[in-house]
């Protein structure tokens, strides 16, 4: 018979999984509050019901069925800590890609600069090269039709998903910035003329070590695609942290959110992306797709749009955008095919 020497918000988690009851039916199971089922499981296994709700848990996981039993005892043991993680902290690596255009002429100065060499890729021209970055690892990427996105590369251990969004709201005028004066120092080092700066930065994150299990990892990373709802930015000091309940409830009761897009295969990998961020989670690291072929693809993306972005705005002023012919719509549409610029002209030509 399974029997639980003291409850905590981690085996009653498991116990309505077990049951398949939703939070409401839960609830109403053990005649308490929704708002008192979702404290118990934000808290984990540090938090523990009271005497009286000790005992009315003992007496609905004695009345479940057979079946709901053996749920939930597999529940518990896949939920148990990876050996040597305790739960309280995760580990999670930050990938900020900050575009800028900087035009065709300038893009091939730059590139004969020593610190780049050519990237192999199927259909781009790309140069990449190493920048000093005081607090991780900074590469920039040269694309041929005057686009460099700059990638930097941190590592981080924290213990919540606030910190985390905190962190990245604090970090990001402070980066835009310092990826602006990096690029001007390259572009006055390759003699080409100064450029506009980056005018956003995109972050995406791959979870290393997770702290969150079940339902709770699947809204982690809702979260960190969505790091606004963690914090307050109405103050006039800038982005502070949100009330720490904020973040338990959305882990134990999840969210809803349009724009956010999922992608992954079940049980192999999760992901999310939206206009705010892009988050990871290699499950099965043999079987899922490499990180770092999610950040080329990521690089990508934001070079065609930026380089896109720029084309809309000489429309947008009344005039007709130049583009180089290596660049026009051939290479748009080779950019949304997939297929080589070269062999969509010979379609074009022979259609």
């Amino acid at each position: 018979m399974t029997t639980v020497q003291t409850w905590t918000g981690r085996e009653t988690r498991a116990l309505r999984h077990a049951l398949r009851m939703s939070i409401r039916d839960f609830a109403e199971h053990l005649g308490v509050s929704e708002r008192t089922v979702s404290k118990w499981e934000a808290g984990r296994g540090e938090i523990h019901p009271r005497p009286e709700m000790q005992s009315a848990l003992d007496t609905a996981l004695s009345r479940a069925p057979n079946d709901a039993v053996s749920r939930f005892a597999t529940t518990l043991e896949q939920d148990a800590p990876p050996g040597g993680h305790t739960g309280d902290t995760y580990r999670v690596v930050s990938h900020k890609f900050i575009p800028a255009y900087v035009g065709p002429v300038a893009a091939a100065r730059l590139v004969e600069l020593p610190v780049f060499a050519t990237r192999p890729h199927e259909w781009l021209d790309v140069a990449v090269g190493r920048v000093s970055h005081a607090n991780g690892r900074c590469t920039a990427h040269v694309y041929a039709c005057g686009v460099v996105v700059l990638h930097v590369e941190q590592h981080l251990t924290l213990k919540n998903l606030t910190a985390l969004a905190t962190w990245r709201y604090t970090t990001y005028d402070p980066d835009r910035q310092w990826a602006g004066d990096r690029l001007t120092a390259l572009l006055a080092a390759s003699g080409a003329d100064h450029a506009g700066g980056p005018e956003y930065l995109l972050s995406m994150y791959t979870v290393e070590e997770p702290a969150w299990r079940g339902d709770e990892l699947d809204n982690a990373l809702r979260l960190m695609s969505l790091p606004s709802v963690l914090v307050n930015q109405t103050v006039p000091t800038g982005a502070t942290p949100a009330d720490g309940h904020v973040e338990r409830r959305l882990l134990a009761e999840g969210f809803e959110q349009p724009s956010l897009i999922p992608f992954g295969t079940h049980g192999v990998s999760l992901g999310y992306a939206s206009w705010s961020g892009v988050s990871y989670y290699p499950i099965e690291q043999e079987r899922s797709l490499p990180v770092d072929d999610l950040v080329s693809c990521e690089l990508d993306v934001q070079m065609l749009w930026t380089y896109c972005r720029r084309i809309q705005r000489e429309i947008e002023d009344g005039g007709d955008p130049l583009m180089p012919p290596d660049f026009g719509w051939r290479f748009l549409r080779a950019a949304h095919s997939g297929s080589p610029p070269r062999e969509l002209g010979k379609r074009r030509s022979t259609a």
